[in-house]
């Protein structure tokens, strides 16, 4: 454990998820108490967004992740990747290029200024793999990219890849999984 002192008039700590992971032991963790009472003076709450709550999963803790890049078009061609995240009882994510096309909900964005994941699968459509989008994105599992540029940053770190058009591989991918359920 570290202890640090925050001698700053204004004191903040923010741990980032998924950077650290849990000890398989946690009986031996000692836990220090530290009370702390603020006058009503100081206290503040500023609300940026508000962002309707939708039962099950988040793009935090959804075992799978499909986001879209850039490559993806524009916000109506997610519908095929919103599909096969449905196929795959996933989530919806993107890369900030999409969020600034105001393509997608910022509340999507993987990457260091938007949700960092771990998802057991993530499949990146069409994104480039810029280093912020990496940071979010390090700590899956397995990475599928779908690109059509062999070269692109998130191909290279990816454990799979298809070289391809995203708007033809994401369906044949979701064909070939409601083929394979209904036998």
């Amino acid at each position: 454990m570290e202890e640090s002192e925050l001698d700053a008039p204004i004191k903040l700590v923010t741990l980032a998820n998924h950077i650290v992971e849990g000890t398989q032991d946690p009986t031996n963790s000692q836990i220090a108490v530290i009370e702390v009472e603020l006058d009503d003076s100081v206290k503040q709450t500023f609300v940026q967004d508000r962002v309707e709550r939708v039962a099950g999963v988040t793009l935090a803790t959804s075992p799978v992740v499909v986001s879209g890049g850039r490559g993806v078009g524009s916000a109506e061609a997610f519908a095929p990747l919103e599909e096969l995240a449905g196929l795959l009882n996933g989530v919806v994510g993107c890369s900030r290029a999409v969020t600034n096309n105001g393509w997608r909900n910022h509340t999507d964005q993987v990457g260091q200024t938007g949700t960092r994941i771990a998802p057991d699968i993530y499949i990146a459509c069409g994104i480039s793999g810029a280093i912020q989008h990496w940071v979010g994105a390090m700590a899956s599992k397995n990475i599928l990219a779908i690109n059509i540029d062999a070269q692109a940053n998130i191909v290279t770190k990816a454990g799979y890849a298809v070289i391809g058009d995203l708007h033809v591989v994401v369906p044949a991918i979701s064909a070939e999984i409601r083929r394979r359920q209904n036998k």
